[in-house]
């Protein structure tokens, strides 16, 4: 990934060119994903199986180019984050072979607000293993569309959706299974601490618009890349693999930007579309430092997949997503986990620090072990 850096193009309200029937697009796949979400179904599809819940902190680098040094990452800093990684699957071997992702809840980010997180202090990152969503149509699936919300859709709700938008003259992508993973990711039998994650759709950067990314750096991690797991007789594959990781050593992941340069070929609207790298290549503006801890117990399960809800409207105004996808995502991703609040009889609350997360206090600090170089 080059570090020569492009032209930015500012962002202008007019990029974005919402449908018409948009708004109450969203409301339908909200209604439809709430209705599963309240019910009884005990078999969980998108992003439904939990791989790894995990402490870390994000190191925002210094002497970033002033395109790069915008929202959060405009000063230099260091913050505390929770990691999910997950799989979309919804039996069988714990997701070993379908795609998977990474939610990122960034803890103590202050600044104007998006709409909806006004008092809150965090900022999230939504991310699958793909560069770009499924070609299906005007309306791709949004990506990992549950992934982010602790994997709480069904089978269900996930062919009902596709039925339910061709119903009403939106086309969600065919309803075979492999249109519709590709959507939420790259299936593959590998292991899931070796995988590069990416937003798919863009989200404002400042004044700029970028694609953010997740790309593992330090050498145990890259070892991973492409490794291939034995996941016969073995129901929780991933878990346990990424369990084994974190008793012995910690990790780091780049944090990437890709600027938008070209509306042409870098479109705000279609997430499908790969924006070209060899035009703006992905560019380094934070490290993810993972130290070395238990990376799963029911506690944190009960904390994370039950407690907190991970949207890309979380967060700064200066990253607030765009385009359709993610404009569906907003509604839809509340909607959820309005409707698991009530499942579970509690509110869903952002946290401000480790204090509000049980199970995560207790981490050894990141300078108590050895990872890759300092950036």
């Amino acid at each position: 990934m080059s570090r020569l850096l492009p032209v930015p193009l500012r962002f202008a309200p007019w990029f974005e060119q919402p449908e018409p029937d948009e708004a109450d697009t969203a409301r339908r796949i909200a209604a439809a994903l709430a209705g599963h979400a309240e019910g009884d179904a005990p078999l969980r599809r998108l992003h439904a199986r939990t791989h790894g819940l995990l402490r870390g902190e994000l190191q925002v680098l210094e002497n970033l180019a002033e395109p790069l040094a915008q929202g959060l990452f405009a000063e230099p800093a260091t913050y505390e984050t929770v990691v999910r990684l997950s799989s979309h699957a919804a039996e069988g071997d714990d997701g070993a072979t379908a795609p998977r992702g990474m939610a990122v809840k960034v803890l103590g980010v202050s600044g104007e607000r998006l709409p909806g997180s006004e008092n809150d202090l965090t900022q999230d990152f939504v991310l699958v293993n793909a560069p770009a969503a499924s070609a299906g149509g005007e309306h791709p699936l949004p990506a990992g569309l549950d992934a982010a919300d602790g994997g709480r859709t069904t089978a269900a709700s996930t062919w009902g959706l596709a039925a339910m938008m061709r119903a009403g003259g939106a086309v969600m992508g065919a309803v075979g299974g492999g249109v519709l993973a590709s959507a939420l990711g790259t299936a593959g039998a590998g292991h899931v601490l070796g995988e590069t994650f990416y937003s798919q759709a863009p989200l404002l950067y400042g004044p700029y618009i970028a694609k953010i990314a997740i790309a593992p750096v330090s050498p145990e991690l890259i070892a991973l890349t492409g490794t291939r797991l034995s996941v016969a007789g073995r129901p929780d594959a991933l878990r346990e693999e990424v369990v084994a990781f974190f008793r012995e050593q910690g990790g780091e992941w780049d944090v990437l930007v890709q600027l938008c340069t070209d509306l042409a070929t870098m479109p705000i609207e279609d997430a499908s579309v790969r924006w070209p790298e060899e035009a703006s290549p992905y560019l380094r503006v934070a490290r993810l430092r993972i130290p070395a801890q238990e990376a799963w117990s029911p506690q944190r399960a009960e904390t994370v997949d039950a407690g907190l809800s991970f949207s890309p409207w979380h967060g700064l105004a200066a990253h607030r997503p765009l385009g359709r996808v993610m404009r569906l995502r907003r509604e839809t991703y509340a909607a959820v986990a309005a409707a698991r609040a009530r499942r579970i009889g509690r509110a869903l609350a952002e946290p401000r620090s480790f204090d509000d997360l049980p199970g995560f206090a207790h981490v050894a600090p990141v300078s108590q072990w050895v990872g890759a170089p300092a950036p």
